[in-house]
């Protein structure tokens, strides 16, 4: 007998992927998604799709009966009153995930760890709250209503990724810095070079999903991300080592960034305080990382194939030329 899942979110990007991983691993799939984007599995025998809002409790409950899946992954959980009403309606399924994140952490320690590093806590008003500023404290708040799920009985468990990077990437945060390496022989970075801000792979992350989905313990947090990280200096090296071109970075203090009016936080993944994820959790159910090369090669190739060149994050060119002109005179 086939096994099933339903994934809640999974037409954008990790929702995407984590449908493409249960499908090549036998399941059958259903999605449930309120039908706003183009469905990239509508063609696909193996996976079906409800249209519905994962914020009405009566379609989680048509999508239960429906799909009768044998695990969920829930993408788009975004509040933790979310969480508690998905815990509730699939209560009976042997595995439920909900995607959290690193942002769930309240301290910088390095590496931060499940059970260990303390979490954000999350105010009623931040609870219903749908700001950037209270993101890691309502996912949080998610995480514990999982672990009160997981005591009453329920399989349920939290992944948690650092920054997802990878094909369909619709945040362009990496797409920056390719287009940087790809367009300049100079590129200008932040501080040092050496800052360092974990990221995931996002098909590492999806298996991670299942991986977790299948084997991980009830009421458990397991982190996800690239068994090695790389520094932002080292990310660019490495985007030129894939895409078969040079490129020299440029690190830059910030008074020589004050040259171009810029200041280090103007910079898409620069993160002053090391951001690291301690992954021993996960790999101990069996789930390995992608090669940081491989996945920087797969993702150079999408952006390639993709309009993307995350023009959101940018800086400003003449600007950086202003601080390139400063670095030179010293």
């Amino acid at each position: 007998m086939t096994d099933t899942a339903l994934v809640v979110g999974g037409t954008r990007f990790i929702g995407r992927h984590a449908v493409a991983d249960l499908t090549e691993n036998g399941y059958r799939v259903t999605t449930l998604t309120r039908g706003n984007r183009e469905d990239p599995f509508a063609d696909d025998d193996r996976v079906d799709h409800i249209e519905g809002d994962r914020t009405n409790d009566r379609d989680l409950e048509a999508a239960r009966l429906s799909a009768d899946p044998d695990i969920v992954i829930d993408c788009v959980a975004y509040r933790p009153a979310d969480v508690a009403a998905a815990t509730e309606i699939f209560a009976d399924v042997d595995g439920y995930v909900y995607v959290s994140s690193g942002a769930a952490y309240a301290a910088e320690h390095v590496p931060k760890r499940e059970g260990e590093t303390p979490l954000e806590a999350c105010t009623p008003e931040q609870a219903t709250d749908d700001s950037d500023a209270t993101y890691g404290n309502r996912k949080a708040a998610g995480d514990r209503e999982v672990f009160a799920a997981a005591a009453e009985g329920v399989n349920a468990t939290s992944v948690r990724p650092c920054i997802v990077y990878g094909p369909h990437d619709y945040t362009e945060r990496l797409d920056y810095w390719i287009d940087r390496v790809l367009t300049y022989d100079r590129v200008v970075v932040p501080g040092d070079g050496d800052n360092l801000w974990h990221r995931a792979y996002v098909e590492d992350v999806a298996s991670a999903l299942r991986i977790v989905a299948e084997r991980g313990e009830p009421g458990a947090a397991y982190n996800v991300g690239d068994r090695r990280a790389l520094t932002l200096e080292e990310t660019l090296e490495t985007i030129a080592a894939v895409a078969d071109t040079t490129c020299t970075v440029v690190p830059a203090d910030a008074d020589a960034l004050a040259a171009g009016g810029l200041e280090p936080t103007d910079f898409t993944l620069y993160r002053e305080y090391p951001h690291l994820l301690d992954t021993c959790a996960l790999a101990d159910l069996g789930w390995e990382s992608t090669p940081v090369e491989e996945a920087m090669a797969r993702s150079v190739a999408d952006h390639r194939d993709s309009d993307r060149d995350g023009n959101e994050w940018d800086p400003g060119r003449d600007a950086e030329e202003r601080v390139l002109g400063v670095k030179e005179t010293l």
